[in-house]
């Protein structure tokens, strides 16, 4: 005779899946994960970050523009692309204030992540450092600015044009 979900859950950490009823274990151990990704062929856009500039592709064939950058054309397919340094000032398309966080970002406080378009047409989503940030409007003038984060990492942000 085969035991009920109910009487499993007595003994194991089972629960039932609402939509399927399928039993799933949920296994109260955390697991942490680390993650080794190759990046040798976006070495352009490392370099440049580390010396405060930033780049994306353009594919060779059809002249698509993309950031961040790609290494294969989505549009034709070709994998020619060349390495184009994006524009340090552009104009804010939109933006919102982050105050309800992922789990994974629950230690920061609120912050605010904009798109940008730049003077070269490259879109850059980023999030935006300003001191004001009541003072954001679509269509501001904006920079493109580098520092490290708190783990030390340098990144990009946006930040209103003074």
């Amino acid at each position: 005779m085969m035991s009920s979900p109910t009487d499993l859950q007595k003994h194991f950490p089972i629960i039932l899946d609402e939509k399927t009823g399928a039993l799933l274990w949920k296994d109260p151990r955390s697991l942490k994960l680390e993650y080794l990704i190759p990046v040798s062929r976006l070495k352009k856009f490392l370099e440049g970050l580390s010396k405060g500039e930033l780049y994306g592709t353009r594919c060779s064939k059809c002249g698509s523009r993309y950031f961040p950058p790609r290494l294969e054309c989505s549009r034709c397919g070709s994998g020619e692309v060349e390495w184009i340094r994006v524009a340090e000032k552009g104009r804010l398309l939109a933006y919102t204030i982050v105050n309800v966080k992922p789990e994974s970002y629950q230690k920061f406080g609120d912050y605010i992540v904009g798109i940008a378009e730049m003077e070269d047409g490259f879109r850059v989503l980023a999030w935006i450092k300003s001191d004001e940030p009541n003072k954001l409007r679509r269509g501001m003038p904006v920079k493109l600015i580098f520092s490290k984060r708190e783990d030390g990492l340098t990144s990009y942000y946006l930040a209103p044009l003074e």
